[in-house]
């Protein structure tokens, strides 16, 4: 092993560790959130696309964990920033931790995978670029996958909280 080699190992060991820390005080921070709401639900912590990945899940149906994504994710995305505070306040750094809750946020990721292969081939057909209605950041980086793994372009148009994606022709 070269010394470049030796050190980029060391420095992904170095990230997947800093990253497995952030799972857990995530989890310490939403378990106690849990036990204050009198809501059951565990814990699952994982580490995706280089990002820290916690889903709060349930044996006994999501229907009360509802209460915790709310109408369109707003509690989910308000949750998770408050979990990414607690994060910060721990380790010092800002985190990109990502929360689900009840399964949500998949179920919305495949969703948003399914409108960005549509809209893509509507610009490859069209010709013409397509314009979707705004979405969130999380939203918004699913559907550029989404086209990108569908051979086109896309870029974010607009001011918060009005921004979208354009999907490009070829």
């Amino acid at each position: 092993m070269t010394e470049g080699t030796t050190s980029a190992a060391a420095e992904g060991a170095d990230t997947l560790t800093r990253l497995e820390q952030e799972g857990e005080i995530a989890a310490d921070y939403l378990e106690g959130l849990l036990d204050i709401a009198d809501l059951d639900g565990d814990i699952d912590m994982d580490v995706e696309a280089d990002r820290a990945s916690v889903s709060i899940i349930s044996d006994t149906g999501s229907r009360d964990l509802q209460k915790l994504v709310g109408r369109d994710g707003e509690v989910l995305e308000a949750l998770q920033e408050l979990t990414r505070l607690a994060v910060h306040r721990e380790t010092g750094d800002r985190s990109r931790l990502m929360l689900d809750i009840a399964g949500y946020r998949a179920n919305k990721r495949s969703e948003l995978s399914e409108l960005g292969a549509k809209a893509a081939a509507e610009a490859k057909s069209s010709g013409e670029p397509v314009k979707l209605k705004p979405m969130t950041p999380f939203e918004r980086k699913v559907v550029h996958d989404a086209v990108k793994a569908a051979g086109l372009r896309s870029e974010s148009e607009g001011e918060e909280p009005q921004r979208f994606v354009v999907v490009l022709p070829a």
